[in-house]
């Protein structure tokens, strides 16, 4: 025994926080062995929301409308600003994030509906703005596909973003988007590193299969950008510029990125994270972190939430800007087209009447 907090093989958390909202939680005993009383396994649970589509007014995200046909990710990375969205259904943002996931099947179906309605103004959707869409689920339940092929029959704008190359199961559909400028793909990629992405992002694609994807993509003619997200300072900054170089071989034509978020419960649970697989830097990352945000862990205001501030932040700033202009990457996605958008005539009109 090593005296460090025990992990869960492929999870990304090693425990269940209390929920913020909850009065009782259950705790696992101190002396829990994962080995003896492993993790829970992933289950699903339908989701039963009305709509499908949301929408935001934040500064600080390029994208106003995005779909998300799941809650909860399997991907399990240890530092997910996405957790404490899972506290809002009674779950905790630490394994129950990764372990229990919720299932909009209604999702295709729903889109179909709001699409069709004339109050729809035709926009870019984002696939997704929360949770992943091609999380290891989807390569059975098709819902991201089959949102897809609504989107492509109203050939309805979409970017989507990943961490897995399951993505290239839908070159079909995408390509049919983006031959009316209408399909936008990001890569999320945080390191290079397959061991440090084994026990960061531990259900995730491995990142030479992120850039294959990226290579795919290029050579199927659909816009494919990387997004470095997050970037964790005194952890992965300093990849910076080989990521960017990486992606630009692979195909990429534009990059982005963000710098590491942690709210609410996230803090403690990549606190906890770092205790376990890197002792020995956690004191460096936390300091660097604090650094940039204002003394803090994490920081919610508008215009910081996703960048930081300070002098740590600057130079992350600057690193990307520099890289990035090398690789010969540009700084944004190509705009999107609402052109091509139809709604597609129903059976009535089909028939005559």
């Amino acid at each position: 025994m090593t005296g460090r907090p025990s992990l869960p093989r492929g999870r990304g958390a090693a425990s269940n926080p209390p929920n913020r909202f909850e009065r009782i939680s259950l705790e696992r005993d101190a002396d829990w062995d994962p080995e003896q009383d492993p993790a829970p396994r992933t289950q699903f649970y339908r989701d039963l929301s009305q709509t499908i589509i949301a929408y935001n007014d934040s500064p600080d995200i390029p994208f106003s409308a995005s779909l998300n046909p799941y809650r909860g990710c399997e991907h399990g990375c240890a530092y997910c600003y996405a957790r404490p969205t899972h506290e809002y259904l009674g779950f905790s943002a630490g394994l129950d994030f990764e372990t229990k996931i919720m299932v909009k099947e209604n999702a295709p179906n729903l889109l179909r509906a709001e699409l069709s309605s004339p109050r729809w103004m035709p926009q870019p959707i984002a696939l997704s703005g929360v949770t992943d869409p091609y999380q290891p689920v989807e390569r059975r339940l098709k819902l991201t596909r089959r949102c897809l092929e609504v989107l492509a029959e109203f050939r309805n704008p979409v970017t989507v973003c990943t961490k897995n190359d399951l993505l290239l199961r839908d070159l079909d559909l995408l390509s049919q988007l983006a031959e009316r400028q209408a399909a936008a793909v990001f890569i999320s990629l945080t390191t290079l590193d397959s061991e440090l992405r084994k026990l960061l992002e531990p259900r995730t694609s491995p990142p030479r299969a992120r850039l294959a994807a990226l290579r795919r993509l290029a050579q199927a003619g659909i816009p494919a950008g990387v997004i470095v997200s997050p970037v964790i300072p005194g952890l992965t900054d300093h990849e910076i510029p080989a990521v960017l170089a990486a992606a630009a071989e692979a195909g990429a034509k534009f990059a982005g990125h963000t710098n590491l978020r942690l709210p609410h419960a996230v803090a403690p649970l990549f606190e906890q994270w770092l205790a376990h697989h890197l002792p020995d830097k956690k004191d460096k990352v936390l300091g660097r972190i604090r650094a940039l945000r204002g003394g803090k862990l994490n920081q919610s205001a508008f215009g910081l939430r996703m960048r930081g501030e300070g002098i740590f932040a600057d130079q992350i700033d600057a690193l990307f800007d520099v890289a990035r202009r090398k690789a010969g990457l540009g700084g944004s996605s190509p705009a999107l087209s609402v052109a091509a958008f139809r709604r597609p005539a129903g059976p009535q009109l089909r028939l005559g009447f």
